[in-house]
């Protein structure tokens, strides 16, 4: 790869853009790189040598535009700007595909550590780590605490019958790529759909909310930035804290090629989390357990769909050929967590 000719992005025709539409923003010529470790779409560092930026743009060759809306991501970062929810400054939205071959946008470069596991938060020691963790939590608060109408939100989803939408949605997910036995995942789904909760009033859902989507920096460890907006909408904000606390157990997997960051020195318990959240933000997380379930489940649909590309040989990389042996551990966390309540 080179620094004139990242894949997916087109340098000159980006400055020629930036050029017209913020004159004076670049003052050199540009560079940039792929920043790996990208789920999804794809992430860009460009620099003229002394400012930097992002650009995000959807995965190449990608035909279906709305799972990797561009203008959806920009519209909710350039709305949470404002706010106390840190989110990059927005620079630039283009739907225009002549000019790098897609729709993208741009946006400031934020110095941070996106940590995703627990080797990675170990060096900062059990105090910074825990105090790091419950950022996350308060920022989570933050999140949910802006109103949708009053940062012009009100229509950026459907909140009502969300639950049994998703539910709904992973089911489908799940049945495009099932093409073996998993014990327990339909005793899973159709117990989540049974045990459906009520809902609070919609807020802003980030849809991917863990530590690695933030990036962490600062005297402080104060979160820096929340990246990776591509799956969020309004909706149940009790999704964002269940999938967190999910994120924060422990897998009981040694060398998973999927882990957690809850086995870190001082990481909070998720019990504590939940609490944090309950306590900064005075909503009845009772039913927290139904939400954690959920968020096993659609992990467990999501790693099953990685585990049929590869028997596929769709998928190109270290750690696919152990990804189907995650999928039972989750269903099974899914249920115990049920189970347990």
């Amino acid at each position: 790869m080179s620094p004139d000719h990242p894949p997916g992005l087109d340098l000159d025709r980006l400055r020629g853009l930036l050029d017209r539409e913020r004159p004076g923003l670049v003052t050199g010529a540009l560079s940039g790189r792929l920043i790996e470790g990208g789920r999804s779409n794809l992430t860009y560092a460009v620099s003229d040598g002394s400012a930097h930026w992002v650009v995000r743009r959807p995965p190449l060759g990608h035909v279906l535009a709305t799972a990797h809306d561009m203008k959806r991501e920009h519209r909710v970062i350039s709305a949470l700007h404002p706010t106390d929810v840190p989110v990059p400054r927005p620079v630039l939205l283009c739907e225009d595909e002549e000019v790098i071959g897609s729709p993208f946008y741009v946006m400031e470069f934020v110095e941070g550590t996106p940590y995703r596991t627990a080797e990675q938060l170990a060096p900062l020691g059990p105090e910074r780590t825990r105090a790091a963790v419950l950022n996350l939590a308060d920022t989570l608060v933050e999140l949910h605490a802006v109103d949708p109408a009053e940062v012009g939100l009100a229509d950026f989803g459907r909140p009502e019958g969300f639950l049994d939408r998703q539910l709904r949605r992973w089911a489908k997910q799940l049945d495009a790529s099932r093409d073996r036995d998993l014990a327990g995942i339909d005793e899973l789904h159709s117990t989540l759909g049974r045990e459906l909760p009520r809902s609070p009033a919609p807020t802003v859902v980030h849809g991917d909310y863990r530590l690695d989507n933030v990036l962490i920096g600062g005297e402080h460890d104060e979160i820096r930035a929340v990246l990776d907006w591509e799956m969020s909408t309004l909706g149940d904000p009790l999704t964002d804290l269940g999938l967190l606390v999910m994120y924060s157990s422990p897998l009981g997997m040694p060398d998973s090629p999927v882990s957690t960051t809850a086995q870190a020195p001082g990481h909070p318990a998720p019990s504590e989390l939940i609490e944090r959240y309950a306590a900064r933000s005075g909503r009845d997380v009772s039913a927290v357990a139904w939400y954690t379930a959920f968020a096993w489940f659609k992990l467990a649909v999501i790693l099953e769909g990685i585990h049929y590309r590869y028997t596929l040989g769709q998928t190109v990389g270290r750690g696919f050929d152990r990804i189907g042996d995650l999928v039972p551990v989750f269903i099974e966390h899914g249920l115990t967590t049920l189970q347990e309540g």
